[in-house]
């Protein structure tokens, strides 16, 4: 038995921890905020519930694992449902929707009849997506890449896919209408990236959705992080909150114990760091040595975007708005280049709209509706004042939705607030205040990500959006399993 100490509480920690705990480690977990979580946190105002994230649930075998593994059963403890559509696009363009979802039949349809030439196409770009996702992620995912030998190995099979092509590109390669190439490239922007710099292989996200689904848990994403803080606490796992990490201390080759603002320090025999690799190699290791590697990242890595989230209630229902929609704006290439090149806050923008009452009616009080709207926009690399702007942008946005799919809204909208970079970088700690850690390009991306093992200090290991795979809940899962299979390998 190892003593284990895990740094952080956000999804990759908490996985990092029962899995370690499985192993039969001794784990202790230490979270800076006052409840588990990271980002995935829980907002409550006047009977309004909005969660803060991630709401897209993909891959949920991952997260069934985590029980499984300490001989437990999800399905006890968790409802998670299944959605239709997974998304409903808005087409600001030409005032249309178009559902993105399970059925192959009513997708099939609806392509038909935005532009009949796309479907065969359509068909095309399923079938090779799977050919990437078979490789990307069924093989690839819980691979470790901290070596390079493993990334040499690979490099043939990434060429093969043409995994040096963008999403767009790839997109574009089956799909020729335009409104249609969006809904079926913007995918990485749900993990930090721009569609026409991220690989290709990020496509394998089609064909990931189609295996598993796009689900929902009742009493949202919250509910997730409490039921796996009881399923941790049942098996022997201590939690410490407020536990805000100032140094790691190091001796030679090995990291040797954690020193706290509230002067407490523990020691360990392994460390798993769920904070952003960023933040442990600029600040927490200080003035220890950091590998040549991570020391191009911090100088050289292009970073995700910002997000700008409105949070509000209606006094109202909107019964014919999907549980997830996406309003895009008049502009797409011009608009991200603006916000991942050029970090302007343009005029116009596009936006991802939840709506958890469409699926969960505890989220609002009775005739009410529950959302938030996530605005792409520049990280903290853009020089804007976001306490200035924060207020106008908050209700220019309400009412681009107010005159359009959600109309009424201005004269209904009831306890907003909001969150820009600015609070991102100053509640999570992400560098730039970036919403998903560095950005998923093809050289940023497995052995040129910051490694889950460090290169210097043997015992020291990274989970979260900030190392491989990625992003979003399947990949700081899968985080987990790589840095799982590296200790046990």
């Amino acid at each position: 038995m190892e003593k284990i100490s895990v740094l952080g509480g956000g999804f990759g920690g908490i996985a990092s921890a029962i899995r370690l705990r499985a192993r039969g480690n001794d784990v202790s977990l230490y979270e800076r905020l006052p409840n588990l979580g990271g980002r995935a946190q829980v907002f409550e105002k006047n009977g309004f519930v909005h969660d803060a994230g991630p709401t897209v649930i993909t891959a949920p075998n991952l997260l069934y694992e985590l029980f499984e593994i300490l001989g437990e059963n999800l399905d006890e403890h968790l409802e998670l449902k299944p959605l239709d559509p997974w998304y409903r696009f808005y087409f600001s363009n030409n005032k249309t929707n178009f559902d993105y979802g399970p059925n192959q039949d009513k997708m099939m349809d609806q392509i038909q009849q935005v532009s009949p030439k796309d479907v065969d196409g359509y068909c095309r770009m399923l079938r090779e997506s799977t050919k990437i996702f078979e490789l990307g992620y069924e093989k690839l995912a819980s691979q470790p890449f901290h070596k390079l030998s493993k990334m040499i190995r690979y490099a043939p099979d990434i060429l093969r896919l043409k995994g040096y092509q963008s999403v767009y590109t790839f997109v574009s390669r089956y799909i020729k209408d335009d409104n249609l190439r969006q809904a079926f490239s913007i995918q990485p922007l749900l993990v930090g990236g721009n569609p026409f710099t991220t690989s290709s292989i990020y496509s394998l996200i089609h064909a990931l959705e189609k295996k598993w689904g796009v689900y929902f848990c009742m009493g949202g994403t919250g509910k997730i992080v409490s039921e796996l803080e009881g399923l941790m606490r049942r098996h022997g796992i201590n939690i410490y909150y407020n536990h805000d990490a100032e140094r790691i201390i190091t001796s030679g080759n090995q990291a040797k114990s954690i020193e706290f603002t509230n002067g407490k320090s523990y020691n360990f025999d392994k460390l798993i760091c769920n904070a952003d690799p960023l933040q442990v190699t600029s600040e927490l290791l200080g003035e220890n040595k950091v590998s040549i590697h991570n020391r191009l990242i911090q100088r050289f890595a292009k970073h995700s975007m910002g997000l700008f989230v409105v949070f509000f209630g209606a006094k109202k229902k909107y019964p014919a708005i999907a549980h997830h929609t996406i309003w895009m704006g008049p502009r797409y290439k011009g608009l991200l280049e603006d916000i991942f090149d050029k970090h302007v806050l343009a005029e116009d923008f596009s936006i991802y709209l939840h709506r958890p009452t469409c699926t969960d009616k505890s989220f609002a009080p009775t005739n009410s509706d529950s959302f938030y709207a996530l605005v792409p926009v520049p990280n903290l690399k853009g020089n804007h004042n976001w306490d200035d702007i924060k207020p106008e942008f908050s209700l220019k946005i309400i009412d681009a939705l107010s005159e359009t799919i959600l109309p009424g809204l201005n004269t209904n909208v009831v306890d907003i607030f909001s969150m820009t970079p600015k609070d991102f970088k100053k509640d999570y700690r992400t560098p730039f205040g970036s919403g998903f850690s560095i950005a998923p390009k093809l050289l940023q991306s497995a052995w040129f990500r910051t490694h889950n093992q460090d290169d210097l200090y043997k015992n020291l290991f990274y989970v979260g959006a900030g190392t491989h795979p990625g992003a979003g809940l399947p990949g700081v899962l899968n985080s987990a399993k790589v840095v799982e299979n590296i200790i046990y390998s």
